[in-house]
């Protein structure tokens, strides 16, 4: 990618686009302990030697298990790593996601963060307001200014909203700066392309989660096509495509295993022509 397209504003920091997201470090479903520990937090410190400077996270993974393993790779950190978090869910013992969306749930989701990651303030918090079907339309003024108080006590340093509707980013924006929306979005889910184009003229950045398909990685020919005529796996072309989809969008590709880690993180040199960019078109139509 160009040089100019590497980076982008993330509240008071720039950061690296390629950034990583540590859900997948938790096990099975996102709940108890991965296989290997130890494969885990070298997972973390080779992203980080890799130029990762951007770590997606929540306590709800695992639950704990991904912030105890952040702070146990990389505490003390790195002085320009942000590490953004998400608040709105607890998990219950048969490792359902239960949303938790009261001002005592996020303090207390707030503070257990902090303290599972070893912080004294933590970069971005973001709200989370749907469910696993995407969005849910309805008021979040409570919410939001429920994490901006938090945010004047000097415990959160930025906001974000995650799974959120435009309406809600409106109305999030009218209590305080929002300075990250992560929702689902990929090559083949394109349902928040006008969300993006707002936030790009905003200067706002747009984090997709689940790049790659999410649960089930993408499956389509024509992505496996485009990326045999470039010498690529399909994977990278996906995460290129993002990247060139717009110059705010920051990548938090997740993985457990090394080899998958350094694969996507060779996205970036990954350069789409027009003709590439108009057939991948095609899978989301």
């Amino acid at each position: 990618m160009p040089e100019t397209n590497s980076s982008f504003g993330l509240g008071s920091r720039r950061v690296n686009r390629m950034g990583y997201g540590a859900m997948q470090l938790a096990g099975p479903g996102v709940f108890g302990p991965p296989k290997d520990m130890d494969v885990a937090r070298a997972v973390l410190r080779e992203a980080i030697a890799l130029g990762v400077n951007h770590i997606d996270t929540s306590d709800f993974y695992g639950p704990y298990i991904t912030n105890q393993l952040i702070r146990e790779a990389l505490h003390p950190y790195p002085d320009d790593l942000v590490i953004v978090t998400k608040v709105g869910a607890v998990r219950g013992k048969d490792a359902s996601w239960i949303p938790a969306r009261t001002p005592a749930d996020l303090a207390r989701a707030v503070h257990d963060n902090l303290r599972n990651l070893r912080l004294d303030a933590i970069d971005v918090v973001n709200l989370r307001v749907g469910g696993v079907h995407g969005p849910i339309d309805e008021p979040i003024e409570e919410q939001f200014s429920a994490l901006a108080e938090l945010q004047r006590q000097g415990l959160i340093r930025h906001l974000g909203l995650s799974n959120v509707t435009s309406t809600q980013l409106a109305e999030a924006r009218a209590i305080g700066e929002v300075v990250c929306v992560q929702n689902l979005y990929n090559v083949a889910h394109r349902n928040d392309d006008a969300l993006i184009d707002e936030l790009t003229r905003l200067g706002i950045a747009y984090v997709p989660f689940f790049p790659l398909g999410g649960f089930a990685p993408l499956q389509s020919a024509t992505l496996s096509e485009v990326a045999t005529k470039l010498g690529a796996t399909p994977m990278q072309v996906a995460l290129a495509w993002l990247l060139q989809r717009a110059p705010n969008i920051l990548l938090i590709s997740g993985t457990s295993s090394l080899a998958h880690l350094r694969e996507n993180m060779a996205a970036d040199k990954l350069a789409l022509s027009g003709a590439a960019l108009a057939k991948l078109a095609t899978i989301a139509a």
